[in-house]
């Protein structure tokens, strides 16, 4: 309780430049959870974007993000998305990865044009680049699903260290889907089983809704829930390791944690990374255990950035 009361008292502290707007969310359909530094929070409408936000619905939920520059974002029922970098507006010369996305199960449809830069959307299997087109995603284990419903897109294969391999083009109509252990294939059109499937709000192109929330002084306020337990995050620690940069210094406070950290060193060969925050004394054999050591905020970087 302790720690968690450090990081509300961040949550109040002004907003240093690393951690300004990414976006905004405007639509929220049923509960919407964000991980963001160490805790977790259930924002509504209205609420600002950050660099590293974990975005998780409902099993019947749906949330529609607006990024700075002009991209959309909606996600789909039970999806979990990860904003691994954020950059603004035009990428010079067309270059990828200007914002990436990561998709690690669920629906996602990217909407974006010239103005908005170039959006990379990426899954454990297939990751799809384009700076004026929209694709819909659909990532399941062991399968990946993308159809570029306008504009063009390009198209790869993601190894299992989170890497693009070389990029195909794809132009709108065109299907695209991956099976573990495989090369992707593509198609004309997409699957009647894909269509099936697909959120009935997907089908439709949604309209911007940020100016319902452009020009208001001050954004809705969400209260941090609890700190984010080992469970809620298992599958991020064992995303593609490209994919996880970061995630030890961001989480390590929780390692104080006796249950968290109990869980974690349980399934430590699947996150080998982990294990000089585990086992500092193999490192430094002089150095205190995590247990010993004063709390502090200052460990997580990212708890500056828990004020929405």
């Amino acid at each position: 309780m302790k720690l968690l009361g450090l990081l509300m008292l961040f949550w109040l502290l002004p907003l240093p430049i690393a951690a300004q707007d990414a976006g905004t969310v405007t639509l929220v359909e049923g509960p919407l959870r964000v991980i963001r530094g160490v805790a977790v929070f259930q924002p509504g409408e209205g609420v600002r974007l950050r660099q590293g936000d974990i975005f998780e619905t409902s099993e019947k939920g749906f949330a529609q993000l607006e990024f700075v520059g002009g991209g959309i974002v909606d996600l789909g029922p039970a999806s979990r998305m990860y904003v691994l970098r954020y950059a603004a507006g035009k990428i010079p010369g067309g270059a990828i990865g200007g914002t990436e996305l990561v998709l690690l199960s669920g629906w996602m449809k990217g909407q974006s044009n010239a103005d908005a830069g170039s959006f990379q959307y990426e899954s454990p299997l297939l990751a799809a680049t384009t700076a004026n087109g929209t694709v819909v995603f659909h990532s399941s284990a062991g399968e990946c699903d993308v159809f570029v419903e306008s504009g063009s897109a390009k198209i790869a294969d993601v190894s299992a260290a989170g890497d693009a391999g070389k990029f195909s083009a794809g132009n709108a109509g065109q299907f695209f889907s991956r099976h573990a252990g495989k090369s992707f294939a593509g198609d004309s059109r997409p699957s009647a089983a894909f269509l099936k499937e697909m959120p009935q709000a997907f089908k439709d192109t949604l309209p911007s809704r940020l100016a319902h929330f452009t020009g208001k002084p001050t954004e809705p306020k969400a209260k941090a829930q609890h700190l984010v337990t080992y469970a809620e995050i298992q599958g991020w620690l064992t995303m593609p390791r490209g994919w996880r940069r970061g995630l030890v210094a961001r989480f390590e406070p929780r390692l104080k944690d006796p249950e968290f950290r109990k869980e974690l060193a349980a399934h430590e060969s699947e996150y080998p990374e982990w294990g000089p925050a585990l086992h500092p004394e193999k490192k430094n054999p002089d150095a205190k255990s995590p247990e010993s050591a004063p709390p502090t905020a200052a460990a997580n970087p990212e708890s500056p950035h828990l004020r929405f």
